[in-house]
């Protein structure tokens, strides 16, 4: 029987309750993704601003491209490691819908979780406009490919990364794999950087391009970096957990 192999999609999502916005391992868990976001957007958009201070604002080069894919693979493996014991570590809307259709946060949950991700992104944001003294905050564009092919980049790239997320952090079957999430996370992200980040930015974080949007004011199909994040997030949540989560795990309120 197909039952016996593969679950039901969508079967464990929790809705929660409007309470846990006073529960204090749920503040707690959200100031840990507050930080956790600003550590990692101040560390990848500063890496972008000390670019165009070094080179004039001149056009990307491939030196560039792989700066910032080293800065965004180091950055992100520190923020998800500080955050891992306390929240879980998202640090990514995207991460946490693709928990939340897995069944492995709740609704009320998730939506703290993700304000807590904007507001660290924008508070990063403005600081390293603070601290540059006012060098234009690099927001995220589509360059070179159709719109509709970025929003698909941006699908293909999160999808991956969610799926490293469950393969390696959410997983009961990980193992000693585990020890190694942070970096593999960070790795998938560098690496999609290098293959994504000339067409869309490759951002794969909605919190990472919200910030820079607000600072600049630049929201030029600023819709992409939700919607294919969103998307790539939820499919890959949808797909670890039909055919990968082992049917007698117990149902994880974080990873």
């Amino acid at each position: 029987m197909p039952g016996e192999y593969f679950n039901v999609p969508l079967r464990r999502v929790a809705i929660g309750s409007h309470d846990e916005f006073r529960q204090p391992g749920a503040v707690k868990a959200a100031v840990a993704e507050f930080i956790s976001t600003l550590v990692f957007v101040f560390a990848g958009s500063g890496s972008g601003i000390a670019y165009n201070q070094l080179t004039g604002n001149a056009p990307n080069t491939p030196a560039g491209l792989i700066a910032a894919s080293v800065a965004h693979a180091f950055g992100l493996f520190v923020a998800v490691a500080i955050g891992a014991n306390i929240s879980g570590g998202h640090v990514n809307p995207a991460v946490t819908f693709g928990l939340f259709v897995g069944g492995n946060i709740t609704l009320f949950r998730g939506i703290l979780y993700i304000i807590a991700q904007l507001l660290g992104s924008v508070v990063a944001c403005l600081l390293l406009s603070f601290t540059t003294g006012g060098w234009a905050i690099p927001a995220f564009s589509v360059s070179g490919v159709s719109v509709w092919s970025a929003f698909v980049f941006e699908i293909v790239m999160t999808f991956g990364l969610v799926y490293t997320v469950y393969a390696t952090a959410v997983d009961p079957k990980k193992g000693e794999i585990g020890i190694i999430a942070p970096i593999a996370i960070g790795f998938i992200v560098g690496a999609n950087i290098l293959a994504g980040g000339v067409f869309t930015g490759a951002s794969m974080n909605p919190a990472v391009a919200f910030g820079p949007a607000v600072v600049s004011f630049t929201w030029t199909h600023h819709w992409i970096y939700w919607a294919g994040p969103l998307v790539g997030g939820g499919l890959a949540g949808i797909v670890y957990e039909v055919f990968f989560i082992s049917h007698t795990h117990e149902p994880l309120s974080e990873f």
